[in-house]
């Protein structure tokens, strides 16, 4: 009884908290979904996302905005795994060194970043400087409005929210996990990918999970980078409500951003709790 009078009180000190989130969050997503369901003439109505559905042009813009995503998920998780395990092993000075080299990026504007990558991508910029100089083209290569500079760009500011979950996991695992497996009989190879790789897969799936959700929901970034040449989901977005003055649509495609948003995460959250079960 005492036990559960405490979690009363636990509970009502979260409420300023969950009365906040309300407030900034839930009133307003929920007028969103009332806004894509309603027209001045009937509601519920789902013109917006027959629309959005029917229409092959949004359709490729859905495609490109989830296939953008998941190649920077890829991308990221390819550069930050190493980069953790590194991390976490370092010692000292040179920890301290790398950690800043991760969260201070984080102070900077996301439009900052962007912007010093498209100078980079420029015709005229660092890279094709660089390429040029090492005789590998004697032209300039086009980097700026391609989907690639999209991918690398927003890898590379997405980067540390995949590198810290993964560097969380692996710093509590003991390095003498390979070592252990090799007494066994197992090949360093085969111990990282039976031992190690199924430890750390619960920061995995957590770094990808954000990094997919902002990937997939980012607008600043392939605005700067591609322009109008190649739209996505947030951009389709914006273009509803300020150029076609289409409320309707605006929130519907909104509504629908909000839905792979939401399953990313609580599949990830799910998939987390089943590999904590799995690894006790």
């Amino acid at each position: 009884m005492k036990a559960k009078r405490r979690m009363d009180g636990f509970a009502w000190l979260a409420a300023p908290a969950l009365v906040y989130l309300d407030l900034l969050y839930a009133i307003p997503l929920g007028l969103l979904l009332f806004k894509s369901l309603n027209t001045a003439e009937t509601f519920p109505s789902f013109a917006g996302y027959i629309e959005f559905f029917g229409d092959e042009y949004h359709l490729n813009i859905l495609w490109r905005t989830v296939r953008v995503a998941l190649l920077v998920t890829g991308l990221s998780l390819l550069l930050a795994y190493p980069t953790a395990f590194v991390l976490a092993r370092a010692k000292g000075v040179v920890q301290s060194i790398i950690l800043i080299a991760m969260v201070l990026p984080l102070a900077v504007g996301v439009i900052v970043k962007t912007f010093a990558w498209s100078v980079l991508f420029r015709s005229d910029g660092l890279l094709n400087k660089l390429i040029m100089g090492l005789g590998m083209t004697e032209e300039p290569v086009r980097m700026l409005f391609t989907e690639t500079a999209l991918v690398i760009a927003a890898a590379n500011i997405f980067l540390p929210f995949m590198v810290l979950p993964i560097y969380a996991v692996v710093r509590q695992l003991d390095p003498r996990l390979v070592e252990a497996a090799t007494t066994l009989g197992a090949t360093p190879l085969h111990g990282f990918l039976r031992v190690v790789l199924p430890l750390t897969l619960p920061g995995v799936v957590a770094g990808a999970a954000f990094v997919f959700s902002m990937a997939v929901s980012m607008y600043v970034i392939p605005s700067l980078i591609v322009g109008e040449r190649s739209q996505t989901m947030a951009m389709l977005i914006a273009r509803s409500y300020l150029f076609l003055r289409d409320e309707q649509l605006g929130s519907s495609i909104s509504a629908i951003l909000l839905v792979i948003a939401v399953a990313v995460v609580l599949g990830s959250s799910a998939l987390i709790r089943r590999l904590g079960k799995g690894s006790t």
